[in-house]
This record gives C-alpha cells, structure tokens and sequence, in this order.
C-alpha cells in the first residue's frame, strides 16, 4: 500500500480539497503524471481535464480542472488552478455545451496551434463526458 503525503487543491474562490492522499494523477500539459509520496521535486503547468484522487482510506475523488500549475514536493502536492468542480457536481448538459463550445473551437482554427490546442481541450472533455456519465 502506497503512504499517503499532503494534498491540496485550491482555485480562486475556494480550497476545494485538503486531504491525505495515497496518489494524485494530474492532467500535465504534457500528458497525465501520477504523484505518490516521495515523488521528485516538480513544478508542472496543468491542463483541462480530470484530476483522480486516490484518498488514505482508499476512496476516490475526480475532479475536472482548468488553467493552472502542480507544486510537487517529496511530501506534499499542492495544484492552483483557475477552475475545479467535482465531477460529481457536474451535470450532463453543462459539459456536453463545454464540448459544443470546444467543437466550434476546433472547427473555427485558423492556425495549426490553434487547432491542436482545441482539439487536446475537446478529447479531454470528452473524458470528462464519460466521467459524469459513471
């Protein structure tokens, strides 16, 4: 069994969670990372996507995020974000209008930055779809 470090996930308008955890899969710009204790010390920007919580007691807790950075350090992680909403509070019909919003997004590209950027943002929505959908 994996021992548990500090965990702390914080947007603007509120700490969102603040927990022992036994491991955190972050969704990193440059595809997902796993932190468990002892992990090496990282700062990493964050992606859209869903944040997976393995808690001490061995409950889980997704939580889509957005905009931001992970703080890793051997005993701790803390993720600042500009968006967190827990999976389970999301509802069907607010985050299929987040994946309408980013087709367009994909459809309207001008440059192949662009569309590349809409494109990761629509598939990891579509995780999301999946999620709110368990």
């Amino acid at each position: 069994m994996a021992e548990a470090f500090s965990f702390e996930l914080v947007s603007p308008e509120r700490l969102v969670l603040s927990a022992a955890c036994r491991s955190v899969v972050v969704p990193g710009m440059d595809g997902f990372f796993t932190v468990l204790k002892d992990h090496a010390p990282v700062i990493a920007s964050v992606s859209p996507g869903v944040l997976e919580a393995e808690l001490e007691d061995g409950s889980k807790q997704d939580i889509y995020i957005r905009g931001g950075f992970a703080d890793v350090t051997p005993s701790s992680l803390k993720v600042l974000v500009e968006q967190a909403l827990p999976v389970v509070e999301l509802d069907l019909e607010r985050v299929q209008q987040l994946i309408k919003d980013a087709e367009e997004d994909v459809a309207d590209a001008e440059t192949d930055e662009v569309l590349n950027e809409a494109a990761l943002r629509l598939a990891r929505l579509e995780k999301l779809r999946l999620a709110t959908t368990k």
